[in-house]
Formats: structure tokens, C-alpha cells, sequence
């Protein structure tokens, strides 16, 4: 006959003990003593924000254990949207704020908070700019059949656009990271940059990491 097994509820605290030598653990693997919070997110086992209801603040929670903070406070705007951007891919639809405290994100909620003031501006600005005009858009004369217009790797404004079109889903086999989360998409040329092929929307697809390696530069 099998004993029964107790198991802890999703929302029951977790031990001040249990948090801190988290905190420690993460800091010997890296072999730092400053431990930012989007460090912690990629390395780290607990949400964030367990350790400032804890302990009050992340960097009373770090002094616990003789660390020292090592946040960003400089992200520039391109930086805050390529976060979400990877976040938006990741699950196939918008973000919420939570979505901030795990992977892929790689930026906790302080900084947009600081930037942005609130999580609805935060996403009125990221599409704002995401819909706004590319300059890898705009018509140019072509001097030269030799020579690119414009530069191979597409802008994170283009990225997204390509990205929402497909519906965060592989062109050729229809995988996406919503579905499962060890896809991961690229944004590839139609027709190769090798041949002449240019970094515009009309030219790029979406593309899981299996389907592009196996594409090559093949159109």
C-alpha cells in the first residue's frame, strides 16, 4: 500500500533559508559577488519578487548572504523592447507583467517601471514602435547591383513585424515556442542575402532553427 505524500501548495511561502542559499548559489556558479536580478532570472531557481516581499528589497536580501547588487539602470529603449520581443515570440501572444520575473525574459519588471511608469505604457510604447515606419522600408536608389542597400541582420521594428505576421510559428513545418518551448525561431531571407536578396518584409519568413539550418542559403 503506498503512503501518502504531502505537497506543498503553489502559493505557499517559500523558507527564508531556501531563498537565501538560492541567492548563494547562483553567485559561486557565476563566481561574483554582485548579483543583479537579471543574473538571478537566468540562473536563479525562485521569482524575484519572492525576495523583496521577503526580505524587503533585493538588495537587503543580497547583504543576507554578503553579496552586492549589480542591477542596470541604463537599458536603452531598444534593449527594454527586444526583452519583450523575445517574451512575445516565446509565448505567441502579448506579455503580462509576471512574464517579467521568468525566462526568457532576461530584464526585471524595475527597470520598465523606471523607464515607462506602468506596464500598459510599457506595451503602448513597445507597439508603437514595433508599427512605427522602418527605415529598412524606405525606397532607395540602388547605385550598384553590387552594392547592398541595407544591412543584412533586420531591425528588432522589422523582426517583430515578420515575427506577428507568421503568427510566431515556423513557415515550413509550423512549430512555434507556445507550443513547445525548446523551438526557436529565426528570422530568415527568402531569397538569400548571398544572391542578392534584400533585408525587407516581403523577403523574410519565419523559420524554426531546424528548417533554417536544413534551408541554408537555398530559396
Amino acid at each position: 500500500m503506498n503512503n501518502f505524500e504531502y505537497t506543498p501548495p503553489k502559493n505557499t511561502p517559500i523558507e527564508s533559508d531556501k531563498l537565501l542559499y538560492d541567492l548563494k548559489k547562483v553567485a559561486e556558479k557565476l563566481g561574483t559577488d554582485i548579483l543583479s536580478q537579471k543574473l538571478y532570472l537566468e540562473y536563479g531557481k525562485y521569482d524575484v519578487t519572492s525576495f523583496s516581499r521577503r526580505f524587503g528589497t533585493w538588495r537587503e536580501a543580497l547583504s543576507k548572504v554578503g553579496l552586492k547588487p549589480g542591477n542596470i539602470f541604463n537599458y536603452s529603449d531598444e534593449e527594454l523592447f527586444e526583452n519583450i520581443l523575445n517574451i512575445w515570440q516565446y509565448k505567441g501572444k502579448q506579455p503580462i507583467r509576471k512574464d517579467l520575473n521568468f525566462k526568457p525574459s532576461k530584464i526585471s519588471q524595475s527597470p520598465y517601471n523606471r523607464r515607462f511608469k506602468s506596464w500598459s505604457y510599457t506595451l503602448l510604447s513597445f507597439v508603437k514602435y514595433a508599427n512605427g515606419t522602418d527605415i529598412q522600408n524606405i525606397e532607395t536608389p540602388q547605385i550598384s547591383d553590387s552594392i547592398k542597400k541595407i544591412n543584412r541582420d533586420p531591425s528588432l521594428r522589422l523582426r517583430f513585424k515578420v515575427l506577428k505576421r507568421d503568427n510566431f510559428s515556423c513557415k515550413q513545418c509550423g512549430v512555434s515556442p507556445a507550443k513547445d518551448k525548446n523551438v526557436e525561431l529565426h528570422v530568415d531571407h527568402i531569397k538569400p542575402w548571398s544572391k542578392g536578396g534584400e533585408t525587407i518584409l516581403e523577403n523574410l519568413q519565419t523559420l524554426c532553427q531546424k528548417c533554417n539550418l536544413g534551408k541554408s542559403n537555398i530559396e
